[in-house]
């Protein structure tokens, strides 16, 4: 027997009666600005008011794109890239979860887990990377321990507040009815904590990018970052602007993806 969020919601409604699906329509209006922007650059880079040396047009954007695509250039940079970022995410992400579920269920856990954990929050972990090079060396491990260590502490302090934050109500009802420690953890705290978990993952995955946009900018000779600074080197700011544009659709790209999740996970929420 449950008595999760899921199970009171499918107890309101009707037996077979799925919740109503709200359709979801495209807003071009989001668009407009967007569109203007880029434009107005086009038109600023065509005019020479904005110098190719300092910016390129964007048409010479897209052409150059299109240039280490074909290379492969892009390719293997992007692999690169995505490696090192899956492999910190899923080191910081294990860290972050245990640390905040143990922090979160248990008040010996809270008093020895957040004090040190706060502690490490409050430094800019970017500004440890001179101590990561001496540490690890110039490799992968380097860049690898930046993405982890920046991936941690927005899921560890998510899911410390999720778990606390759980429904008083829900927790006492289950005591109530017998549930043991292990059932009110699966059928009330978890899903209680999964909103708040899932705000984590996608702040997380946002600085598990800035973090390895640093990281392979200060010493790389591989991925998205590598392939900025060698361009740099040969004052091509049209593929300089190629490696920031597919940093930031690999960051819309994930960021979708963990909110499609999340309406799969958390479909009992009527809003």
């Amino acid at each position: 027997m449950s008595i999760s969020t899921t199970g009171v919601l499918a107890r309101a409604r009707p037996a077979g009666q799925r919740p109503p699906r709200k359709a979801r329509r495209v807003d071009l209006r989001r668009w407009i600005s967007p569109v203007v922007l880029v434009a107005a650059w086009q038109l600023v880079s065509a005019t020479g008011v904005l110098p190719p040396d300092k910016l390129s047009s964007p048409w010479t954007v897209v052409q150059a794109g299109v240039e280490v695509a074909r290379s492969g250039e892009l390719g293997e940079a992007f692999a690169v890239s995505l490696g090192r970022v899956g492999a910190g995410f899923a080191i910081g992400a294990v860290i972050g979860v245990l640390l905040g579920i143990v922090s979160g269920l248990s008040r010996w856990g809270e008093v020895l887990v957040d004090p040190p954990v706060q502690m490490l929050r409050t430094l800019p972990f970017l500004g440890l990377i001179p101590l990561f090079i001496l540490w690890f060396g110039i490799g992968e491990e380097t860049k690898i321990v930046l993405v982890a260590l920046g991936v941690a502490f927005p899921l560890y302090l998510n899911a410390h507040s999720g778990i606390r934050g759980a429904d008083a109500n829900l927790v006492e009802a289950s005591r109530a009815l017998g549930f043991s420690r292990a059932e009110r953890l699966w059928h009330v705290v978890i899903p209680g904590a999964l909103p708040q978990a899932l705000v984590g993952l996608r702040q997380s995955l946002g600085i598990a990018w800035l973090a390895l946009i640093v990281g392979e900018t200060v010493n790389a000779d591989a991925g998205v970052g590598y392939l900025i600074n060698n361009a740099r080197e040969f004052l091509r700011t049209d593929v300089v602007v190629v490696g920031l544009v597919l940093y930031a659709l690999l960051g819309l790209v994930t960021d979708a993806l963990v909110r499609l999740l999340e309406r799969k996970v958390l479909r009992w929420r009527t809003r």
